[in-house]
């Protein structure tokens, strides 16, 4: 999965463009985001470091709208990749579904949204887990709300650090996940090369999701 964020920065011909170049790539699917802010966030939440500006002004900004979604769903069909996008509300989870989307994936800021997550699972859409910002006991948590709504659920081992230390990748605990969790285990990988993104399909990796920019 070629993870697009909002790396487009509101472009819809830039959008396009990340996904012509991942499908030349080879990915199997590319992943966008679906922002509402005044659903997800409230607007004076405080500025992490790594931004120019206040993360609310960003996606007031750079967010793709739901028409730019449905278009780039047409054209990753046309060029043979699979649309998938993150709904980070309710509503934009119910947007999404109104167009028709295949699967969701839920960041690892969301795995905790039990009530959200249990609504998603209800669409009966296969749902893809990132993890890392979760300990243990709240991804048990979320699996057993989720398993009896949905089976088909997995999970993706992830570091949330931008771009994540080799040394704090941890890849040991993906046998561990499939072993606790008994679903198909996967690795969001945010580091800036492709190794941990090998060493995790050596383990059992059967998903691997990459950032992709131009």
């Amino acid at each position: 999965i070629a993870e697009a964020c909002d790396n487009h920065f509101g472009s819809l011909d830039t959008a396009r463009e990340m996904v012509r170049r991942a499908s030349l790539a080879g990915c199997d699917a590319i992943k966008f985001q679906h922002h509402l802010p005044y659903e997800e966030m409230l607007p004076d939440v405080p500025m992490s470091s790594n931004f120019d500006m206040p993360l609310f002004e960003f996606l007031q900004r750079y967010a793709l709208s739901l028409d730019d979604h449905a278009a780039l769903m047409d054209y990753c069909a046309d060029v043979g990749i699979q649309y998938l996008c993150t709904p980070f509300s309710r509503k934009a989870a119910e947007e999404l579904e109104g167009l028709g989307v295949a699967a969701y994936k839920i960041g690892s800021g969301e795995l905790t949204d039990i009530p959200t997550l249990q609504i998603i699972a209800g669409f009966g859409k296969p749902m893809i887990l990132s993890t890392g910002m979760a300990e243990v006991e709240e991804i048990d948590e979320t699996v057993a709300a989720i398993l009896p709504i949905n089976t088909e659920i997995a999970l993706l081992h992830c570091v949330s650090e931008y771009p994540a230390r080799h040394s704090d990748v941890n890849l040991g605990f993906i046998p561990l996940m499939k072993e606790r969790y008994g679903v198909v285990i996967g690795h969001s990988d945010h580091t800036p090369d492709i190794w941990t993104a090998l060493g995790a399909v050596a383990l059992g990796a059967n998903i691997i999701e990459k950032h992709l920019t131009l």
